[in-house]
């Protein structure tokens, strides 16, 4: 966080000093106690602070606050900012924050890929910019602050997540970062448990519109379907389309697997450039156009991404590629789960599995809410129109795609399982150097993770 002191952001918010001092210096900002880790934070909240002892650690702290103190119940070295009201004093504070930085800043959004493509940005500006960015896939509203405070003088690029667990999110998110490049990923079915209904969920996604800066850019693949559905007439930025379609600014050609990854070239502005991008699957293709259209955005030419694109290297457990139990292959992608990941998953399963007996290990695909039985049968079908040599199922859930890709004529082998014991046991049996395995799950479902560790060949 840029320094400020408390006179300075008294002035901000239209404070009252009742105690301490306006030369306090502020470091970090907070509106919530848990989320006070430093000394010299400021702390914006209405509640009322009793357990004083807790908080000393982190004294000098400031407090913005609405509520009456006693001078009896105020410690030393606490500085209280009254203010008439802690929410509209907070939201003035966070206001003037972003206001204080000239900058690109990306938002990004989809139901897949965006970790990635959001890393693969990260890692081609980092050589030469100064960045900050959402950590990893820590996303939430409650790390909003944290990470517009991150951005300080010498910041050159921002960069940063924006989910969807239910309709506003990616709007409060806007109200934090006022991003200037937008990108959505792609849109599938997720989170129906707060969204309610596929439409629900898409306009979610589609709140990126609204938040994007008129003089900035909408970055969007445009050959999904679903994405299609959001209404751009009231967006009065630039439409950046990114695919393999003739209309698309960047256009995909060619595109390949080749060893560790994925060989493409792209067509921009009529001119034709080779690319790589470590990590299998065309939608890896997808997540990697979406980043060199931002960072052409941010005045890096084609060339110079690709030579950053060849070292970018993915998370593990993103279809990561690793030895297995009797000399078979493994393809971990126990990152996240939803039937967009699951149909890409499939996809490079069948590509690098050519020749090889195709096992897929599938669990259950959460935060759906009353759509669960809906969607787990759409994941079936996914798994008929694919098809793989055997199918097992992990889950009582997910045992509805097993029984529905039966119904709609599947003929392979199935397995449901209620839990992951005796899974091992069968594959023991069943699998062999000419075998290959997709484990497909997410990081929250201990049992998959654990299996899929047991599942590696040890050193």
């Amino acid at each position: 966080m840029k320094p400020h002191t408390v006179g300075s952001i008294r002035a901000i918010v239209l404070g009252e000093l009742v105690h301490g001092s306006n030369e306090v210096e502020i470091l970090h900002g907070a509106y919530r106690i848990k989320q006070i880790k430093h000394k010299n934070t400021i702390l914006f909240t209405s509640k009322r602070i009793i357990n004083w002892k807790g908080l000393k650690v982190y004294f000098p702290l400031v407090l913005a606050t609405d509520r009456k103190y006693s001078s009896e119940e105020i410690p030393e070295d606490l500085t209280i900012i009254q203010v008439s009201n802690s929410e509209e004093a907070y939201w003035k504070f966070v206001k003037y924050y972003r206001s204080l930085f000239q900058l690109p800043v990306v938002a990004i959004t989809g139901t897949s890929g965006k970790t990635t493509t959001k890393e693969i940005i990260k890692h081609i500006l980092s050589p030469d910019k100064n960045i900050t960015s959402t950590n990893l896939t820590s996303n939430s509203r409650t790390a909003y602050l944290q990470y517009l405070l991150s951005i300080e003088e010498d910041t050159e690029a921002a960069i940063f997540e924006t989910a969807v667990g239910s309709p506003g999110d990616v709007l409060k998110a806007g109200e934090y970062f006022k991003p200037t490049i937008g990108i959505i990923t792609n849109i599938g079915a997720h989170h129906l448990n707060y969204c309610k209904t596929l439409e629900g969920y898409i306009q979610a996604k589609g709140e990126m519109v609204k938040i994007i800066d008129p003089t900035g850019v909408l970055i969007i693949n445009t050959e999904d379907i679903n994405t299609r559905k959001i209404d751009l007439k009231s967006f009065l930025g630039r439409v950046i389309k990114v695919g393999t379609h003739w209309s698309c600014h960047f256009k995909a050609e060619d595109i390949q697997y080749v060893q560790d990854g994925m060989q493409f070239s792209v067509k921009h502005k009529g001119k034709n450039y080779q690319l790589f991008v470590p990590g299998y699957g065309e939608h890896q293709v997808y997540n990697a156009l979406a980043a060199l259209a931002a960072v052409y955005e941010m005045g890096v030419t084609i060339p110079e991404a690709a030579i950053h694109l060849k070292t970018f290297r993915k998370f593990n457990k993103q279809l990561q590629v690793m030895e297995g139990i009797n000399d078979s292959v493994i393809l971990d992608d126990t990152w996240s789960i939803t039937t967009t990941s699951l149909e890409a998953a499939l996809k490079v399963l069948n590509e690098i599995g050519k020749e090889k007996k195709k096992i897929a290990i599938i669990g259950t695909i959460t935060d759906l809410g009353s759509w669960g039985y809906i969607i787990h049968e759409q994941a079936g079908e996914l798994i008929r129109q694919i098809g793989v040599d055997v199918l097992i199922t992990v889950g009582q859930h997910a045992s509805i795609m097993a029984e529905h890709a039966v119904k709609m004529g599947f003929s392979s082998p199935v397995y449901t399982f209620n839990n992951t014991i005796l899974v091992y046991d069968l594959l023991n049996k069943i699998v062999d150097s000419n075998t290959i395995i997709l484990i497909k799950g997410d990081m929250y479902s201990k049992p998959i993770s654990e299996l899929a560790s047991k599942l590696r060949k040890k050193k």
